[in-house]
């Protein structure tokens, strides 16, 4: 199922929108400020951000600009009573794939919403970037920067593994699930790799008790920063 994350603080606006949206099929995750949204897309992966502007604490368009510049490149539409060209030309400079303003006409926001979407599962990118790593999928390569990395058969399957899931937890059973075409997969190997991965630069975090997860380092930076001064 399409997962889409909804930051709207208007209660009546946001139940209209998710039961628009749900009736479409759509699982929607919905936030009322800009902090819950940053930490929803620390925590799991959507297909697509619908974004208020003028929302609690920081506004929509600093939201995404630092989404865009921790390397989150999930599809966004600004929904916003802004209708200015100075306004409209932020949100398409901070990274916005549309912008539609309010009040919303629903057939015209689906439209929009199916049209991005198909455009995002069509263009799918052979490159799957993190940071300063770019894991090329045709050729099963690492490269830091321009650098290319060696590594085992084993680790570029548990790198893909990462790459296809930015900031989700994998567990450790489903990892050692996924390896199973390998001999001898553990925990004790598992790790094993996971450090000498985490050697050359990769950003993979241990969820205590749970298994890994693999997120931008400036992202998880990012979020510690606005846990500390709005908590």
């Amino acid at each position: 199922m399409i997962k889409l994350l909804l930051l709207e603080d208007d209660h009546v606006l946001a139940e209209s929108l998710i039961e628009l949206l749900q009736s479409e099929n759509f699982d929607i995750v919905h936030v009322l400020n800009s902090q819950k949204a940053l930490d929803e897309t620390f925590l799991q992966k959507f297909d697509l951000l619908l974004l208020d502007v003028n929302v609690p604490l920081f506004n929509g368009f600093e939201l995404l600009k630092s989404l865009r510049d921790s390397g989150d490149k999930t599809p966004a539409i600004f929904l916003t009573a802004l209708t200015d060209i100075a306004s409209l030309s932020k949100g398409f400079d901070v990274g916005a794939d549309d912008y539609i303003k309010k009040p919303l006409d629903f057939d015209e926001l689906l439209i929009r919403i199916n049209a991005i979407l198909k455009k995002q599962y069509h263009t799918y990118s052979n490159e799957l970037t993190l940071d300063d790593f770019h894991f090329f999928i045709e050729k099963n390569e690492l490269y830091k920067s321009d650098i290319f990395i060696p590594l085992t058969p084993y680790e570029l399957k548990l790198v893909l593994l990462f790459f296809k899931n930015i900031n989700t937890t994998l567990t450790k059973d489903f990892l050692i699930d996924s390896l199973d075409d390998f001999k001898d997969i553990s925990e004790g190997a598992l790790r094993v790799h996971i450090t000498n991965l985490r050697k050359i630069g990769l950003p993979i975090a241990t969820i205590k008790g749970i298994g890994y997860r693999f997120a931008s380092s400036w992202k998880k930076c990012f979020f510690k920063v606005f846990y500390y001064l709005f908590f």
